[in-house]
């Protein structure tokens, strides 16, 4: 992870393999039955309880199933924060690739592909999307699949959830098959992440990278109370086709709560209190910094602690985590001070288009930041850049993310004011979510530092 510079300076100072190897600096390595070379990790985390394994299914899993967020390969077409505006979008996009069905219908395959119009104003080509070309097949928009979705960390958006226009939605019509579909679901850092483990609980429709080419955990999974196929031969076609009648059944295994009742035979558990447990451990320093490398190359597997008395304090906290991250535009606003001139601010004040951190010196202030031109805020408290999830601090989400983007090739414009304004009635929302994410940074990190110690039954 050294950058570029350093990589070289380092090697320069070694000279050569001979100086090297005439240094003592140099030992074996013998990779394990893992075939890792370096990070090797710690195999007893193999005798824990599987979170699942859709490649073996004979052995114990805590979840039935789990699923890798919706991926569309076209975030710049189905993402918007302002609903008309990316109902305006899709419906652009969709009567372009009609005009090109109608104008290149009298072509064979191979000439279709030659004549097909490339403008990325006007839309983008994915090879299924150019398959419906040539068969000839049209679209229509279904306003049932435009979403509230999670986007990233903090960040809600709209979303065009369309079998047709995303990439894949994996097993995602499954856990959220419609708008009013509730359901809880623990995200957790895919296999070979490079931004480091991480953990994030939601209810809404995640994207794939809400953490780090996330797997999803559910406490639910819906199914068709028939087993009559939908008109689309899909099983569960969710929300782009009327389908009314579901039945749910729990994500967490009956073997799984049985593995956790056979642990603790005095307690009364409920599937519920396992589900958050999961998610306190997760959040566990001792868990995180003992299995580092295996959460690098491999799922989290869970393993059951000592006593009663920590199987609740983990569950406790994780209901905890839990309230503190599905409601974090709920939480208070944690106080700063705002340097704006002295006037009055409007509401019209509060619109975001970049923020920034100004400097001292060479180094970011991180204590303050600039809003806008109008607004200036102090009194950032620096450990609440310490709670990271998905690799950065989750205020930096929010400074991120609370923008006006501007896309280069498909000249759309994506305003976080929108959904201040449009979604949430208020055009304070960029600004009050900062100052709540640092709230829920600060309660974090009280909560994950009262966790027990990590200690594991054999």
């Amino acid at each position: 992870d050294l950058k570029t510079e350093e990589k070289l300076a380092r090697i320069s100072s070694i000279g050569s393999i001979e100086s090297l190897c005439a240094s003592n600096a140099m030992r074996f390595i013998e990779p394990d039955k893992y075939s890792d070379w370096i990070g090797q990790r710690d195999d007893s985390l193999s005798d824990f309880i599987s979170m699942g394994n859709k490649s073996d299914k004979s052995g114990l899993q805590l979840f039935s199933t789990y699923s890798m967020g919706i991926k569309t390969n076209r975030d710049d077409w189905v993402y918007q924060y302002s609903k008309s505006g990316l109902t305006s979008t899709v419906n652009r996009m969709i009567e372009f690739y009609n005009s090109e069905v109608e104008r290149l219908r009298h072509l064979d395959a191979n000439q279709i592909e030659a004549k097909i119009n490339r403008d990325k104003s006007k839309i983008k080509w994915t090879t299924d999307i150019m398959s419906g070309v040539v068969k000839k097949k049209k679209h229509h928009i279904k306003t049932d699949d435009i979403r509230t979705s999670q986007y990233r960390p903090f960040t809600k958006s709209w979303v065009y959830a369309n079998a047709d226009w995303n990439w894949t939605r994996h097993l995602m019509p499954k856990i959220f098959p419609g708008q009013t579909s509730k359901n809880l679901v623990i995200g957790v850092s895919g296999t070979g992440a490079r931004s480091g483990f991480s953990v994030l609980m939601t209810n809404l429709l995640p994207e794939l990278h809400v953490v780090d080419t996330g797997q999803y955990f559910p406490l639910k999974i819906y199914e068709r109370s028939s087993p009559s196929r939908s008109v689309s031969g899909e099983l569960f076609p969710g929300a782009d086709e009327e389908c009314s009648e579901f039945v749910m059944r729990d994500g967490i295994t009956d073997e799984g709560l049985s593995h956790f009742m056979e642990a603790y035979p005095d307690e009364v558990l409920e599937k519920e209190d396992v589900f958050y447990y999961v998610y306190g451990l997760l959040h566990s320093p001792d868990y995180r910094s003992r299995y580092a490398d295996n959460l690098s190359k491999e799922l989290p597997r869970i393993p059951r602690v000592k006593t009663a008395f920590d199987f609740w304090a983990f569950s406790k906290a994780g209901r905890a985590l839990a309230d503190l991250h599905l409601n974090y535009e709920n939480v208070e606003k944690y106080p700063l001070q705002i340097v704006g001139g002295g006037e009055q601010l409007k509401d019209s004040d509060f619109r975001v288009e970049k923020m920034k951190q100004p400097k001292k010196g060479k180094e970011k202030d991180l204590t303050s930041i600039i809003y806008n031109q109008k607004i200036t805020l102090t009194g950032i408290p620096l450990e609440a850049y310490e709670y990271v999830v998905s690799g950065k601090p989750a205020l930096d989400w929010v400074i991120e993310r609370q923008c006006v983007k501007f896309d280069d090739d498909t000249g759309i414009v994506n305003d976080a004011n929108d959904w201040a304004t449009e979604t949430m009635s208020n055009p304070r929302y960029p600004f009050e979510l900062f100052q709540r994410v640092i709230t829920v940074s600060l309660e974090t990190l009280k909560i994950v530092k009262s966790l027990p110690a990590l200690t594991v039954q054999d």
